[in-house]
């Protein structure tokens, strides 16, 4: 099965690639595609986005699509920055600076739990058998009182997994194993290969 990675996260293309090594696919990415713009993500939960993009990327290139969309969610701000988290602040605000103002906004709680969760929705579409399946997974934690660790991208640096390492902290294996995107990827092409399902958890 050949599937595009419907993403231009160049981050996310080389965790969706590792996450999947074990599974019978051959993967492609909008690198291919230079021509096929963005499309505005207009969805109001993870599951639309993830759906939205995944069938544009399949009518534009005709492939079977992989989609993703993911958030933090802090409980602390109400599930913010949440469905938001790569707008937080601005398309244009590097993510040391959106984690800072993640931060900022804890600080104003101090009483408050800092409980928290990642979110991914994954989506995929086949032209060719029309299937449209997706998958949601979360991965529960907690946020730091200051970022740590080299690993990882986005919001990794500050989200506690085990309540004294950060996703940043992890080897890419670690964080692949219980993370919401190693999840829901897992989960979702286990729809489709449900014999290895179990042995790539």
């Amino acid at each position: 099965m050949r599937l595009l990675i419907a993403t231009a996260n160049a981050h996310k293309v080389g965790e969706i690639r590792e996450i999947l090594a074990g599974f019978p696919v051959e993967l492609c990415d909008l690198r291919d595609f230079p021509a096929v713009d963005a499309p505005d993500e207009t969805g109001l939960t993870y599951a639309e986005n993830a759906l939205l993009k995944a069938r544009f990327y399949s009518q534009h290139t005709g492939l079977a699509a992989l989609s993703d969309d993911s958030g933090l969610e802090v409980d602390a701000l109400d599930g913010a920055p949440g469905l938001y988290s790569a707008r937080f602040g601005g398309h244009d605000m590097p993510h040391s600076q959106k984690i800072l103002r993640v931060l900022e906004l804890l600080d104003q709680q101090p009483d408050r739990p800092r409980t928290a969760r990642f979110r991914c929705c994954c989506a995929l579409v086949d032209p060719a058998s029309g299937q449209v399946l997706t998958e949601e997974a979360v991965c529960e934690g907690s946020i730091a009182r200051n970022p740590d660790g080299d690993g990882g991208f986005g919001y990794d640096p500050i989200f506690l997994v085990d309540g004294h390492r950060t996703m940043a902290e992890l080897s890419s294996a670690e964080k692949h194993a219980i993370s919401h995107r190693g999840k829901a990827l897992r989960g979702l092409l286990g729809q489709i290969y449900p014999h290895l399902s179990t042995t790539l958890t």
